[in-house]
């Protein structure tokens, strides 16, 4: 054995002591640490040791180089992409993955499968999903939903007849997509999946990003009953606006269509009784994805997808080998997405659901929807900035009074970024340029709110 193996593995309990003692150095400092940090030149590059450095002396550099930058994105104010933090009971069971660093392949040879099918239960119930949505997880959004469309696609195609799971696309018609604000992890999904990124845009409601369930149903008139696949939005990524989910899912009676609802993070509206009716129909959806690292406030990376279609799911990213488990009614995870290995992201999110439960997730959306709606009502009796859209959930959606150009946004955001105590991210809302804060973190707090507002107007006031 290499001797610096040999020695780390006798020192583990100090080594994993130093990286307890750096992890909680960030914890307990990240309220103060930038949300966004460039250093002012790039890290010296490592040269790899021709015989090793030793985990100490690996975390020495790290610690010299890296960790004084390291930007705060988990933080109470990063409030530019939607991106929660992780809770103190998700950072526990991330630790216990990689010390377990499971093999999830075959479901008899482990408690650790039977955690995720647990942890799928408790958020179907967190959701109020039905038993009949089975649950996987996957990396992230973008694989939730390159998952329901692929499922949409092998839907699609068995109407006419074909199987692209095992002939590919070749001879089958271009399948309809139909969605109002499709988030842009679509078009990608649709691209590697060789459907190429061409979604028709359903028209949308008067000043909303919801669609207009009258010109779907004229655009599915117009397909003459060809089979489409629809997506339709729980939550934009802008206003968090929601489709009339239930009207959507009433027009199956009358045209073949795959329904696949992208809630990415509006799903957790089901958290809370403010909210949940804008999720009313979903249930009823052939496929679904939620993202677990926005407001589940777990570690990258980590989302699930809901489909009541296992078979047809397992049929499609099945995987067969000689030392493989072979396809069952209750198919192993493998069978079921993209992925063969495949982190044990259910034990996170376990941890979580188990530590805080339903009350704690109520309060995490309202308060952070309570607080997106402050700065709203902040920016709207500004003078130095304008409410571009009704604050909905927990985004609001801003510009600068006066002078919103683009450049003159970036310079804005510039200077808000370089003051170190806010992170957000530039939008164009119908036609206006502007910014928006995306408030996800459970940390978040109203001192924050206080904090931020201060930074946001003193940076509006040197440009």
């Amino acid at each position: 054995m290499h001797p610096h193996l040999n020695t780390d593995s006798d020192d583990l309990a100090a080594l994993l002591e130093r990286a307890k003692t750096l992890t909680v150095r960030y914890w307990e400092h990240i309220a103060a640490q930038p949300p966004a940090d460039e250093p002012p030149m790039p890290p010296q590059p490592a040269i790899l040791p021709k015989h090793g450095l030793g985990t100490a002396q690996a975390l020495a550099w790290f610690e010299q180089h890296y960790a004084p930058h390291m930007a705060a994105s988990s933080g109470p104010r990063y409030w530019g992409f939607v991106t929660g933090g992780t809770t103190p009971a998700a950072l526990v069971g991330d630790w216990l993955v990689a010390a377990y660093d499971t093999n999830l392949a075959d479901r008899h040879n482990s408690a650790a499968p039977y955690l995720e099918l647990d942890a799928v239960r408790l958020l179907r119930e967190l959701f109020g999903l039905p038993d009949t949505l089975h649950g996987v997880f996957v990396s992230g959004a973008t694989m939730a939903n390159t998952v329901g469309l692929a499922l949409g696609r092998e839907w699609v195609a068995r109407q006419h007849g074909h199987q692209t799971a095992q002939d590919g696309l070749y001879g089958l018609p271009p399948i309809p997509v139909l969605s109002a604000e499709p988030h842009s992890s679509t078009y990608k999904a649709l691209s590697m999946l060789g459907m190429g990124r061409r979604i028709t845009l359903v028209s949308r409601l008067v000043d909303r990003e919801a669609m207009d369930i009258a010109d779907l149903r004229q655009r599915l008139e117009q397909l003459n009953g060809q089979p489409a696949i629809v997506v339709a939005s729980a939550g934009t990524v802008n206003t968090v606006d929601f489709d009339d989910l239930a009207a959507v899912a009433d027009l199956r009676e009358e045209y073949p269509f795959w329904l696949h609802v992208d809630a990415a993070f509006g799903g957790f509206a089901a958290c809370s009784p403010r909210y949940a009716d804008r999720l009313a129909g979903w249930e009823r959806a052939d496929s679904i994805t939620v993202d677990a690292h926005k407001w589940l406030n777990v570690p990258y990376d980590s989302a699930m997808v809901f489909t009541p279609h296992l078979r047809l799911q397992s049929e499609v990213f099945q995987n067969r080998a000689a030392y493989l488990p072979a396809v069952s009614d209750e198919p192993d995870f493998f069978h079921l997405t993209p992925e063969n290995s495949r982190r044990w992201r259910a034990l996170p999110a376990w941890m979580t659901l188990m530590a805080y439960g339903r009350e704690g997730y109520r309060e995490i959306v309202e308060r952070t929807c309570a607080l997106a709606q402050a700065l709203g009502e902040r920016a709207a009796q500004s003078e130095y900035f304008e409410l571009v859209w009704p604050v909905r959930m927990n985004v609001a959606c801003l510009t600068l009074r006066g002078d919103r150009t683009p450049e003159r946004i970036a310079a804005f955001l510039a200077a808000l970024r370089d003051d170190g105590r806010l992170f957000l991210t530039p939008g164009n809302f119908g036609g206006v340029s502007g910014f928006r804060a995306a408030l996800v973190n459970w940390r978040t707090t109203e001192a924050d709110l206080d904090l931020a507002w201060e930074a946001m107007t003193e940076a509006a006031q040197r440009v």
